[in-house]
Order: structure tokens, then C-alpha cells, then sequence
């Protein structure tokens, strides 16, 4: 596989890590953005499945990768906005957007500040939940990360190899493809600061405050502004046992209605981790619009 090149850009909040595949052509450029703990190279088996020359570009999201660290992200939207230069750069080329869980609600908010940067968004499993859920939500205190579960995430490692050897046979990494769970820990570890082995990309605190913050910004209040064709795929439908269990869909299930979806899927053979169960059947349908 061909190896992307790394590209920076200053952004309202910090600078902005994004990787980039290929070159502009009469095609259109497709914009892939990560879900909440993850990072851009997570997305290197759909870029290897896709149509050769196929221009991809990819961010680290805000927090994330090697994207700049704020103290915390409590407003979802500060996220998206980050993400604006990149989509300006590449507007002319009326992009195809692809957004898995946190990624797919960020691309809707891109959408609808970009109603004509976009020729088409995929929404992969997208954390939007149902309208009711975020009523009051903004006024709540902003809470502690150190309060959520995630904020105790082991975030030191010898290697990426330890790191892939830890989580292969656990859940629900065990049913990724193997080579998406080696993307994850190689790219997802950078050198410690003190020198002392690798740390999480995505700081454990830091992804703990976007979990816990998930509710406060409503993306039912820019979803009408959404002009692009839409595609939603959902994962398999359950009972959540929690807010970190993601075996099943965290996504609204009328969400391809309110968006006038043009493709309403459910993938019920998999989990919300879609790209790295099966990163050739996004591909190909990525592709049936490229």
C-alpha cells in the first residue's frame, strides 16, 4: 500500500495533523474522518480497497492523532469547525465525505456550514442520538473526565506490537481485521515525553471529556441545513448496556429519514466498528459514488 504523505494546517483551534493519498483529478476528493479515541490511519484498509487513485485526504480530528491537544473537548462543535480550512481547501473539487460515530456527526456539521462543498456524505454508524435526549444537556455542568471510565484507559506502552498482542484477543478488537488493529496501535501510540516508552495519541482524560460531553452541542440544530445526498449505515439493532458499549447502534433510527437519506442501510452482521470489521464492503460502497 501506498504510504500517505503528512500535511499541517492552522485551524481555529490549533493546528490540524491530516494525512493525504493521491492528487485532485475530475473525480472527486473523499474526506474520511475518525470516530472518538481513534486517529486518520485508522482508515488505511479502506484507502487500500478503494479504486486505484482515488484522492483521499484524512485528519487527525481535534485531540486526537497528532492534532493539537486542548485540555478537554466539551463542545462537539468546536471539533467540527476545526475541520473547516481542510474542507475550504478542497471545496472546488465537491468532496465525498465518509464519517464513522463521532466523524459522522462532525460531517454533518461540516455539511451544513459547506452546503456546497459536498457531493455526498456516507454516515457510518454515526453517534446522533435522538432529538430528545439533548434537551437541557448544554446547561448541565461540564463534568470531571477523570469521572468516566475511559479517563482510566491504559495509556502507556513499550511498543505497538505489545499494544496489538494486549487487545487481539479482546473485544471488540478480536473482530477487527487483524491488519486494522495493527493500523490502530502503530499509529496510535507517539513517543512519551519523558523518553520512557509510547503514549496514547489520544490522551485518556481527552477522550474521556468527549465522551462525557457528547449531548451538549444538538446536531439537530444544523441537520436541516444538510443539502448533500446522505447515506446512513447503522449497525446491528439491541439494547445498549451502556454508553460504551458498542456491539450495537448508538445512532437515532429515524436519522436517514430527517435527512431525506437517499441510502438508509442496516449492516445487522456488524458491530459500530464497520471500517475495521469490514473495510471492503465500505470501500465498494464508497466507490459506487466516486
Amino acid at each position: 500500500m501506498i504510504e500517505p504523505r503528512e500535511r499541517r494546517l492552522d485551524s481555529s483551534a490549533g493546528e490540524i495533523c491530516w494525512f493525504e493519498w493521491g492528487a485532485p483529478s475530475d473525480r472527486p476528493s473523499l474526506l474520511l474522518l475518525h470516530a472518538t479515541g481513534f486517529h486518520a490511519r485508522l482508515w488505511d484498509q479502506v484507502v487500500a480497497a478503494l479504486p486505484h487513485g482515488t484522492h483521499v485526504i484524512a485528519p487527525d480530528q481535534l485531540g486526537h492523532g497528532r492534532s493539537a491537544k486542548p485540555a478537554s473537548l466539551s463542545d462537539w462543535a468546536v471539533t467540527a469547525d476545526a475541520l473547516l480550512p481542510l474542507v475550504d481547501r478542497f471545496a472546488a473539487a465537491r468532496l465525498i465525505g465518509c464519517g464513522h460515530s463521532m466523524g459522522g456527526y462532525v460531517l454533518t456539521r461540516l455539511a451544513a456550514e459547506r452546503p456546497d462543498a459536498f457531493a455526498h456524505i456516507f454516515l457510518i454508524d454515526p453517534v446522533i442520538m435522538p432529538p430528545e435526549l439533548y434537551v437541557g444537556a448544554a446547561d448541565a455542568p461540564v463534568p470531571d473526565p477523570a469521572d468516566h471510565p475511559v479517563a482510566r484507559r491504559r495509556a502507556r506502552w513499550d511498543g505497538w506490537e505489545v499494544m496489538n498482542a494486549h487487545f487481539a484477543a479482546r473485544p471488540p478488537y478480536a473482530h477487527w481485521q487483524p491488519q486494522a488493529l495493527a493500523d490502530y496501535c502503530r499509529f496510535g501510540l507517539l513517543p512519551a515525553a519523558d523518553g520512557h516508552g509510547w503514549d496514547l495519541a489520544c490522551p485518556p482524560m481527552l477522550e474521556a471529556s468527549v465522551y462525557q460531553n457528547a449531548l451538549r452541542t444538538n446536531p439537530h440544530d444544523w441537520l436541516g441545513a444538510v443539502g448533500a445526498p446522505a447515506s446512513v449505515i447503522r449497525a446491528r439493532n439491541g439494547a445498549r448496556a451502556g454508553n460504551l458499549d458498542f456491539s450495537v447502534s448508538p445512532t437515532w433510527p429515524a436519522l436517514g429519514t430527517a435527512l431525506a437519506a437517499v441510502r438508509d442501510e442496516q449492516w445487522g452482521d456488524q458491530s459500530h466498528f464497520i471500517p475495521m470489521e469490514a473495510p471492503q464492503r465500505l470501500a465498494d460502497l464508497i466507490a459506487s459514488e466516486l
